[in-house]
């Protein structure tokens, strides 16, 4: 059972501050006051009220110059990001103004301490690792960021450091918010001397926890990482809504790592069957686990900041922790499917509907209705390691064909090897030692999914192939069957394996495509035999 929740916003405070008939049209509302949100008051227009479900306008009277220098006189001075308070409150006011510099414009938004939000993510503070929450504007990061630090300062007894840029997370004035307990806050001067300020916190002030709200530019992601490689604990909020955008935000990226192009070798990008120029993440990221607020009340977790990212660069997904209350405040925890056969089971497998299930003859496939496949159940799970194969396309075949494979990335861990036949021909050595140690080769004639989709059907006896994902006629299937013994036979003598080699038997018109196959390579080949057996014959001049 998760702590109960209790908020407090000192709404009367904002009240006094709004003109006359705006605190009216307010304290006569029939809406519950703590779902306001905020007061819109433009210069021109009426005055709005804007709740957490819908908006409304509060006065027929549209908002005069007299009615916004009322409001300025009553709050804190504006600072250059153009937001001002009311001191020892939450509150906020943010001003629009016009060309020349005058208050046009305010957005009074409702500051709320809301005391139990932290328990959502309670077990992940108590660890000491750092953690970056995102979310869109409205879903409660500052409040959950403000939580966090109390909880740590007094629950934990930690040294706390709030840098609190706009004076949102401990209010505005000299003497901060009771919601942050025992914490310190630093003020910032300007928005621009934040990544300053967070340096002179850990340098002054020993702490052993950083908290930071809005971390946007790349002097501050720079801070933050200076901060981190000290051992001290961040909690910070970034502009962004989840990992993806933060990833491809050239400013904030290094705050998972920072993503850099690199060049691989030619046999390092057979290897990993992915173009020469890949994506890697360039460091170990500032923060330990992400945390995407989806809604007041939902959050999904990365416990593993590096390896989200690794998984995303590679054209996997990872699969986040959920976490969410319940009606009644219970925790509720959605964690990610696991595999029991093996750890790195591939994401298309994973999010395939199949799981992999032991009994006393090894393991067999089971869909998650229950209803078998069309796999052999006897066949163990294969650990396929794909050689200038694609594997984003191999792990489609195999969540395609629902059969027990997972993808390996050393060829030392595998079972078998998947290939192509060009790759077959360059690198005939190290396949050949593959097939030494006793690992099968399978020779692709292209990188496509029907080729794998009908390799992994042979491998776990799929026999019913009409109902494979694009099957072909079965002439079809013997003509590039009959090719693929023909490209594989002129590999064996071109590269000295075998002087000759007899194919199977064919009609006439396949062995007339395998003598031309064989001339373009500058080999010599021969039909012999009788029909129905008369079969082509490769040898070199």
């Amino acid at each position: 059972m998760s702590e109960p929740q209790e908020v407090t916003h000192d709404i009367t405070l904002l009240l006094d501050a709004l003109p006359t008939h705006i605190q009216q049209a307010l304290l006569q509302d029939t809406d519950d006051p703590s779902d306001l949100l905020e007061v819109i008051m433009d210069l021109g227009r009426l005055p709005e009220a804007r709740y957490r479900d819908h908006e409304r306008f509060l006065s027929d009277l549209e908002i005069t110059r007299e009615d916004i220098d009322y409001v300025t006189t009553r709050i804190g001075a504006f600072g250059e990001d153009n937001r001002a308070g009311i001191p020892r409150t939450l509150h906020r006011i943010s001003a629009i103004r016009n060309r020349s510099g005058v208050v046009i414009g305010l957005t009074c938004r409702v500051g709320r301490a809301v005391f139990g939000t932290v328990s959502i993510i309670r077990d992940l503070v108590e660890t000491g690792k750092s953690i970056l929450l995102l979310g869109k504007p409205g879903t409660g990061k500052t409040t959950l960021l403000r939580e966090t630090a109390r909880v740590l300062a007094e629950d934990l007894r930690k040294r706390v450091v709030i840098v609190d840029t706009s004076n949102e997370i401990a209010g505005d004035g000299d003497i901060p918010h009771p919601g942050i307990g025992r914490a310190r806050r630093m003020q910032v001067p300007r928005p621009s001397e934040q990544h300053a300020v967070m340096i002179e916190a850990v340098e002054n002030h020993m702490p052993e926890v950083i908290v930071i709200d809005e971390i946007g530019t790349e002097l501050e992601a720079m801070a933050a990482r200076t901060i981190a490689e000290r051992g001290v604990q961040l909690i910070g909020t970034a502009h962004g809504n989840t990992l993806d955008n933060l990833m491809v935000n050239p400013t904030l990226s290094d705050l998972v790592g920072g993503i850099q192009a690199v060049t691989l070798g030619d046999e390092e990008a057979r290897r990993r069957g992915t173009q020469k120029t890949v994506l890697e993440r360039k460091a170990p990221p500032t923060f330990d686990v992400l945390v995407e607020i989806q809604s007041w009340d939902g959050v999904a977790v990365y416990g593993d900041v590096a390896t989200a990212v690794d998984l995303i660069l590679r054209g996997e997904e990872p699969l986040p922790e959920l976490r969410t209350r319940d009606a009644d405040g219970n925790l509720v925890v959605t964690t990610p499917p696991r595999v029991e056969s093996e750890n790195d089971l591939s994401f298309t497998q994973r999010r395939s509907g199949v799981r992999i299930e032991r009994d006393r003859n090894g393991p067999r496939l089971r869909e998650r209705n229950g209803s078998q496949g069309g796999v052999n159940q006897a066949i163990p799970t294969q650990r396929i390691f794909p050689f200038g194969v694609s594997r984003n396309r191999l792990e489609n075949a195999i969540g395609r064909l629902h059969v027990p494979a997972i993808i390996v990335r050393d060829m030392h861990d595998a079972t078998l090897v998947m290939t192509l036949k060009n790759y077959y021909r360059q690198s005939a050595q190290r396949l050949r030692q593959a097939e030494e140690q006793g690992i099968p080769v399978y020779v692709l004639r292209n990188n496509t999914i029907t080729q794998m989709e009908r390799q992994l059907a042979n491998i776990f006896h799929l026999h019913d192939e009409d109902d494979m994902p694009g099957h072909r006629s079965g002439g079809e299937d013997t003509i590039e069957d009959a090719m693929l013994e023909a490209e594989t036979a002129i590999t064996q003598v071109m590269n000295g394996e075998r002087n000759v080699v007899e194919l199977a038997p064919r009609s006439s018109y396949i062995r007339r495509l395998q003598h031309q196959m064989a001339d373009r390579y500058n080999l010599r080949s021969e039909s012999r035999g009788s029909e129905p057996n008369r079969r082509v014959k490769i040898y070199r001049p």
